[in-house]
């Protein structure tokens, strides 16, 4: 999965298109759609994997766990308050979930 793929996915769960992740983060139109040939810049991938509140390493595809280290663990604790009997798929919706509304209340 190419960083584009990522980028296009996380746009698709927050119900925004890319054009307007684009607008938001300060880039040219179709600029992230560039990303499916070229390997995006460091700076470029750092403001998108920050908008999201992902890590570089999740756009990249080095990693399927989206989230930012110091951020799991606390989340992950809290999935586990919700519903201590949470299987890991569970605590991984909760997890989305609560990443969602962090976004759409900021």
């Amino acid at each position: 999965m190419t960083a584009f793929d990522r980028v296009k996915e996380l746009c698709k769960k927050r119900g925004i298109p890319v054009s307007k992740l684009e607008s938001d983060v300060g880039f040219g139109k179709n600029s992230i759609y560039s990303w499916k040939q070229n390997n995006p810049s460091s700076d470029k991938l750092q403001k998108v994997a920050d908008y999201f509140n992902v890590s570089t390493d999740y756009l990249l595809g080095r990693t399927d766990n989206p989230f930012v280290d110091d951020i799991p663990q606390e989340a992950a604790t809290l999935a586990a308050h919700i519903d201590p009997s949470a299987t890991e798929e569970d605590m991984k919706k909760i997890l989305e979930y609560i990443d969602f509304i962090q976004q759409k209340y900021k």
